[in-house]
């Protein structure tokens, strides 16, 4: 292979796609690629799918029509979780040449022998069951945040999920290399990182190739507290069961986890938690809430929630209503529930219609708006830490505090990647936050 070809990537879903697509890119850089932005012409366009949502699967054709846009020769190649669930779909799309699957997708280059166009699309995809072994990851060079993977695949059997078929059993990162990724992260100035995989609260299993737990994700937290040059250490998506109150009293006393935890429920009907093979009914998740805030006042909650799951009457929908409207959250993602093949939800009765599934949808995302807008409220007053983000929007610039509150202000370049404090003084039309500068920077 020629050196100095172009190549490009897209990232569809979640923030572990996004640290795997990073990891995936240095790999195509140390053999001599040169990576360009996927709006400019390249060699070879890397997409990295998602089967979460139907949106994700119908998004990828036109991904791959923009890119041909860019050349019509182009090489083009799947990866990730979509490609490994359904890769004859997408060998099928026109243009796409090569599909890799789970096991394969860390080692691109090598199924790369010439970049001349195939009339279908290659498949290289293992059994899930071979998608036994772990790849670190995390991502830099595209934001002020990393995204660092520790954890992979899952365990559990929820009956609406595809992602253990598509990512494989549960296994761990060492703590060693999770923390030599960290250190890595911190020498290149970055001042965030955001653990993620997905199931995190599950990690240890798996550090060894075999379900022995050697290491608990609490003494991952407190590892990762020590690693210097990092500002702040955020915890992405944590499974209720698994937030310990160990761990939330940990955060709580640590000055570089902070106050910020997005903790799925999906629903708020025991009924449906039980239907959908969830390993917690609601009083756990009252608890686990409850712990933070008491722990934590200002801290930020979000909440994942599936509506127009199979059963879900328009009681029990009111149900995860009244519960979400009377608990002390931040903030919601709202997931409209889709058929996945090969799940058990996908036979269950009590179908949904789409119009009720859209219209609760729709309720639920005008809480999530009411509840933001509170919480932000809330902080009014507040002398809190941000952290600006790398883009020009519309002539200012955004940050996040460390509970997630986000900020504007003028765009100013010299502000990009810094921490500064601030005073939050009033909620914008926009909905984001004005401030006043309260010191000089944190950190460079």
């Amino acid at each position: 292979m020629e050196a100095n070809k172009k190549v490009a990537f897209y990232t569809l879903g979640c923030k572990l796609n996004f640290s795997e697509t990073s990891t995936i890119a240095r790999n195509f850089v140390k053999e001599g690629f040169e990576r360009v932005e996927f709006e400019e012409a390249a060699d070879i366009y890397v997409i990295n799918t998602c089967s979460v949502t139907d949106n994700a699967d119908k998004r990828f054709k036109s991904i791959v029509k923009n890119a041909l846009k860019k050349n019509e020769d182009a090489f083009l190649i799947a990866v990730g979780c979509y490609a490994q669930l359904k890769p004859e779909e997408l060998a099928a799309v026109d243009g796409v040449d090569l599909v890799l699957g789970a096991t394969e997708k860390f080692n691109v280059t090598a199924y790369i022998n010439d970049l001349t166009k195939n009339n279908t699309g290659e498949i290289y995809s293992c059994e899930i069951s071979d998608a036994d072994f772990y790849v670190g990851s995390y991502s830099i060079g595209d934001r002020t945040r990393a995204f660092l993977k520790v954890q992979d695949g899952c365990d559990y059997k929820c009956t609406y999920c595809t992602i253990p078929l598509a990512r494989g059993i549960s296994r761990s990162d060492t703590l060693e290399n999770v923390l030599k990724n960290a250190q890595e992260i911190a020498s290149k100035g970055i001042k965030e990182i955001v653990l993620t995989g997905v199931n995190i609260g599950d990690y240890g299993k798996g550090e060894f190739g075999n379900k022995k737990h050697q290491h608990t994700f609490l003494e991952l937290v407190k590892e990762l507290d020590k690693v210097s040059g990092i500002n702040r250490l955020r915890i992405s998506s944590i499974e209720p069961n698994l937030l310990k109150d160990e761990t939330i009293q940990f955060v709580a006393e640590s000055t570089t986890f902070v106050p910020h935890f997005h903790i799925p429920l999906q629903s708020g009907s025991d009924t449906l938690l039980k239907r959908m093979k969830r390993r917690y009914l609601r009083e756990t998740y009252t608890n686990r809430v409850s712990k933070i805030k008491e722990t934590m006042p200002n801290a930020c909650i979000g909440v994942d929630v599936i509506v127009g799951f199979p059963g879900e009457t328009e009681a029990l929908f009111l149900e995860t209503y009244n519960y979400l409207n009377a608990l002390d959250i931040s903030y919601l993602h709202v997931f409209t529930y889709s058929e996945r093949p090969n799940t058990e939800a996908e036979n269950m009765e009590g179908v949904v219609p789409k119009k009720v599934r859209a219209k609760r949808s729709k309720m639920l995302r005008g809480l999530s708006a009411k509840k933001r807008r509170a919480f932000y409220e809330s902080q009014l007053g507040n002398t809190l830490t941000v952290l600006f983000e790398n883009e020009n929007k519309e002539g200012y610039i955004n940050g996040f505090t460390e509970n997630y509150v986000k900020v504007k202000t003028t765009w100013n370049p010299a502000l990009l990647n810094t921490l500064h404090t601030i005073k939050l003084t009033e909620i914008d039309e926009d909905g984001l936050v004005r401030f006043k500068f309260e010191n000089e920077l944190v950190s460079i």
